[in-house]
């Protein structure tokens, strides 16, 4: 299929979606939005992908969201507005997403990145939520997610002093997988998704799901949740097939069932 703001290919069993829109630091506008997740979706009901990537280019993942769109906003249109349901929908994909983020990753850029499962960051990439330049605040888990994975002390000087962080200090922190050179790293991107899409299948998408629900449940109910997707895995054939090709030394040939 053609895109007008994004590419999309195929590594194996890895979906790539990269934002093509370089003059403006592959800016978020509702376009590209809307083409990264009905491409996510594409890849997500594709039995032959098992795990997807998110990139920009070596310069930008993405610089933030597109202000020229809101710039003239009222508090009514923007609760009109889909634009930033799109980072729910990404994260109601139900395989793996990894953002390979070299560059700028500020604001939604930011928020999207936060919003897939992985990082891995270039050692360029800077990440950042510098909304209050703006005169407003993060809207798309900004302050959330930012403050779950750095902690309040430096979430606070994130959103309210627009700190950005290197990406070391990120990888630091636990807001990324790791950190890799620059002309390397959505190779390391796909190297990690190929090995993530190898593993059967089923069990990637409850773990996944698993993992997810912790940040939504109390701790009470993510183990009892835990425990319903454990017992559930034990109706697959990839259950069978992955015990029986342990007691026999063989690899496992997964079957997605």
């Amino acid at each position: 299929m053609s895109y007008e703001y994004i590419l999309t290919r195929a590594d194996g069993r890895v979906g790539i979606v990269q934002f093509n829109r370089p003059k403006a630091m592959n800016a978020l506008n509702r376009g590209v939005m809307s083409e990264m997740i009905e491409a996510l979706t594409a890849f997500d009901g594709d039995d032959g992908i098992g795990c997807m990537i998110v990139t920009g280019n070596e310069r930008a993942f993405a610089a933030g969201a597109d202000i020229k769109e809101m710039a003239n906003a009222t508090p009514a249109s923007m609760l009109d507005n889909p634009f930033i349901d799109y980072w729910d929908k990404l994260r109601r994909i139900s395989k793996p997403v990894i953002a390979a983020v070299s560059g700028f990753a500020l604001g939604g850029g930011c928020e999207l990145a936060m919003t897939c499962d992985m990082i891995v960051a270039s050692e360029t990439a800077r990440f950042g939520q510098p909304e209050i330049n703006l005169g407003i605040i993060p809207g798309a888990g900004g302050t959330q997610r930012m403050t779950l994975a750095v902690g309040k002390a430096l979430a606070m000087e994130i959103v309210l002093n627009g700190r950005f962080l290197t990406a070391d200090e990120a990888q630091h922190h636990g807001l990324v997988n790791r950190v890799v050179p620059a002309e390397v790293y959505l190779e390391e991107a796909i190297k990690l998704a190929q090995e993530i899409a190898a593993r059967a299948p089923v069990a990637i998408r409850l773990a996944k799901e698993a993992i997810n629900a912790m940040y939504e449940m109390p701790l009470s109910a993510g183990l009892a949740h835990e425990r319903r997707l454990f017992y559930m895995l034990f109706s697959t054939e990839d259950q069978s097939e992955g015990m029986d090709a342990f007691i026999n030394k063989r690899k496992a040939n997964w079957k997605g069932k």
